[in-house]
């Protein structure tokens, strides 16, 4: 029996060896991004990256890094067809690497007499979730750090799949605003939620390439004889388990140039008592929803919302891990030409609050957490591609299982970077 997987991978090979034939036609397209970064972080002695209990992508102390360098190759025709290729690498004293993000195939269709237009994505992609990656190679433009939300989207949250939308636009219908409904089916994202539970909420601007494995503070569950003594040392949030085909939702309502309101559903269709060579299926499952709104020239607000829940067990009715989560933030970005005098300066500022909720019994694995983040930013406009940005974080969390490795359950963590990014 052919995998679904090799299923996937037949049908975005096909989609691009027909491409291929059309290249002599194609215009070809090369954007990105290099972020020069310098961080002093008040934390413990390992960031979550190094697979420590630190919130932040780096740990404790003065660095200087590559927080992120990343390529957007794209191949484009006049009928609508394009290919996109999302490479990244992230060079620091944590655990540099580099890779693939996405590789997919599209089709954005012309508007029809009825105003609807049609899109279809096929291969490795993002779900359309976050409303702040929003920049080349799914940099955040507006702030160094992603917020926790859309951090762990960056690190557990992506799929091999097929991706439907239709578009209702207004212009077309005489009406003041456009609707999109989206649907996704998926494999190969059966481990997500895993890292979410064993070092919470975290916040950075890394993203897990395709195929990564990750890691993960130690745990007393993790001993020999002990409930996840056949877990990995990483997690692979990439893996496909079971076979089973996930699905994501998505609808959208923006009135134009002003604000835009979605809601989704992701569900993973994980079994969550499956486990192949160490890495077990998570039945992860939320909504999520999102405003975006123009409150004048100057001043944008943005904000997200996330809730759900994780399950994972040794067999059928036994809970090892079984985990409610929620988060939401909110941002305004204001930009300073009415006083500065030009559009070359920018400030935002974020406020954050999440929380993990641990349901099961397992002993040496409590997985509760309650937290709230503050952000605040700066970003200078250089010239047309240099952008200099200073950034404050602070977090301020609850969370037992720090004590594992003699922490404190309370923890407020700080954060400098100044970072320069050369955006092309």
């Amino acid at each position: 029996m052919i995998k679904l997987t090799t299923l996937f991978y037949r049908y975005i090979s096909l989609l691009l060896l027909c491409f291929v034939q059309l290249s002599e036609a194609a215009e070809y397209k090369f954007h990105g991004i290099v972020d020069l970064r310098v961080s002093s972080s008040d934390s413990l002695d390992n960031g979550y990256v190094a697979g420590g209990q630190g919130k932040f992508g780096v740990s404790d102390g003065q660095q200087l890094y590559v927080a992120q360098a990343g390529m957007d190759i794209s191949a484009q025709w006049d009928n609508g067809l394009s290919v996109h290729g999302v490479l990244n690498s992230f060079l620091d004293q944590e655990d540099s690497a580099v890779g693939i993000t996405e590789a997919y195939v599209k089709y954005r269709s012309l508007p029809n007499a009825a105003g609807y237009r049609v899109q279809v994505k096929g291969g490795i992609f993002y779900p359309e979730i976050s409303l702040e990656n929003n920049a080349f190679a799914w940099a955040s433009k507006d702030t160094l750090n992603s917020s926790s939300l859309n951090t762990w989207i960056g690190e557990e949250i992506r799929v091999l799949g097929s991706e439907f939308k239709i578009t209702r636009l207004g212009r077309i219908n005489h009406d003041a605003y456009d609707l999109s409904f989206s649907a996704t089916a998926f494999v190969n994202n059966d481990p997500s939620g895993a890292l979410l539970a064993w070092h919470g909420w975290t916040t950075s601007s890394r993203q897990t390439l395709w195929g990564e494995a990750r890691a993960f503070p130690w745990l007393p569950a993790l001993a020999e004889g002990e409930e996840l003594s056949a877990q990995a040392d990483k997690s692979k949030p990439f893996l496909e388990i079971d076979d089973d085909i996930g699905y994501h939702l998505r609808g959208e309502w923006s009135l134009h140039k002003k604000i835009a309101l979605s809601a989704g559903y992701y569900n993973n269709k994980a079994t969550p008592y499956d486990v192949v060579n160490g890495q077990y299926g998570w039945r992860t499952r939320f909504y999520h929803l999102g405003m975006s709104w123009h409150v004048s020239k100057n001043l944008m607000l943005v904000s997200q919302y996330l809730s759900g829940d994780t399950l994972m067990q040794s067999s059928p009715g036994v809970d090892v891990v079984n985990n409610d989560y929620s988060n939401g933030f909110v941002s305004l970005t204001y930009k300073w030409q009415d006083i500065v005098g030009n559009r070359k300066h920018k400030s935002t500022v974020r406020l954050e609050d999440f929380s993990v909720t641990d349901n099961d019994d397992t002993v040496g694995d409590n997985n509760n957490e309650n937290g709230q983040a503050f952000t605040l930013n700066h970003t200078y406009r250089f010239s047309s591609h240099w952008f200099i940005a200073a950034e404050f974080n602070y977090i301020d969390s609850q969370r037992p299982a720090r004590t594992y490795l003699d922490n404190s359950t309370n923890l407020i963590e700080k954060q400098i970077q100044l970072s320069a990014r050369y955006f092309f």
